[in-house]
């Protein structure tokens, strides 16, 4: 079985991290969140769970699963740093202007002319990362 397969907290088990009570929460409330949520919203969620954990903590933790190569860190131009679990399988984002939402995608066509630009260039792509950002088309 892949890694990607593996919750957070079963990741962070499996690179040897100390598992307290409360980045068990935080790990959780990671593995569960589909909308790439922010600091201040990885704190909210936790504190639901487990009103003794601070926002510190939160910071932490979050600092600590980017480093060991859980966590991404995302930032979508809006001063918030956002994370999602770091994944083997390429997607790139789509990010609502309007409303923040980010939408998840991938496209072989643009994957292959990436690489087709690189290599015009001179190059071979080794890492690439895309974001789009759009507002909404009106509906008529």
């Amino acid at each position: 079985m892949s890694d990607h397969h593996l919750s957070i907290e079963e990741l962070c088990l499996k690179k040897g991290m100390r598992m307290t009570d409360q980045r068990r929460v935080i790990a959780k409330v990671l593995s569960a969140a589909k909308d790439h949520p922010d600091v201040e919203e990885v704190y909210r969620r936790a504190t639901e769970i487990d009103n003794g954990i601070s926002i510190a903590t939160v910071y932490r933790t979050v600092r600590l699963f980017e480093d060991a190569g859980i966590l991404e860190r995302l930032d979508f131009r809006d001063g918030r740093s956002r994370y999602e679990p770091v994944s083997d399988e390429h997607h790139d984002h789509l990010i609502n202007v309007e409303t923040g939402e980010v939408v998840e995608f991938h496209n072989d066509e643009v994957e292959r002319l990436q690489e087709q630009i690189a290599e015009k260039l001179g190059f071979k792509l080794v890492d690439h990362r895309m974001e789009l950002y759009g507002a909404p088309l009106s509906k008529k």
